[in-house]
């Protein structure tokens, strides 16, 4: 039997401001167009909602403050040894709101930021597929969204 990756644990923001959600792309060099909510790898040792603070000001420049837990979400390569978990948390926002479109995290692997509507999400290609209703707070958004391919 051929060993293999242990998943990956990762943090989520989500972060609603005036009705908008914040949206990253953390793909370098134009690879996807894939958006997702901010955050990244959860650090041995840190606590899930100290990951998360570092994450968010890493990619976006924000302050944010952690709330509660809101949904777990798999991914994996149907076709590879990659399999993440990503944990999403509520959060409010600390710091003004304003994205400084020149601003640039420490691995330089975000190359969009942006605030968007549930309409204009809808235009866009975004993981999870349940990502809008979390957000958004439909009644039937789910708290686990089972494991789903992982596209880029």
């Amino acid at each position: 039997m051929t060993p293999t990756t242990p998943p990956r644990l990762a943090v989520r923001a989500i972060i609603m401001h005036e009705n908008r959600l914040l949206l990253v792309n953390a793909w370098p060099d134009g690879k996807s167009d894939l958006m997702c909510a901010p955050g990244g790898g959860v650090e041995r040792g840190s606590a899930l909602p100290d990951n998360l603070l570092r994450e968010v000001y890493e990619e976006t420049g924000l302050k944010i403050e952690v709330g509660a837990p809101c949904l777990v979400n798999e991914f994996h390569d149907p076709n590879g040894s990659f399999h993440q978990v990503d944990v999403y948390f509520r959060c409010t926002l600390l710091s003004a709101p304003a994205l400084d479109h020149t601003w640039q995290d420490v691995d330089r692997v975000v190359t969009d930021r942006r605030w968007v509507t549930r309409t204009e999400m809808e235009q866009l290609r975004v993981k999870p597929d349940s990502l809008a209703a979390v957000a958004w707070g439909d009644a039937d958004a789910p708290m686990y969204d089972p494991l789903e391919p992982f596209i880029v």
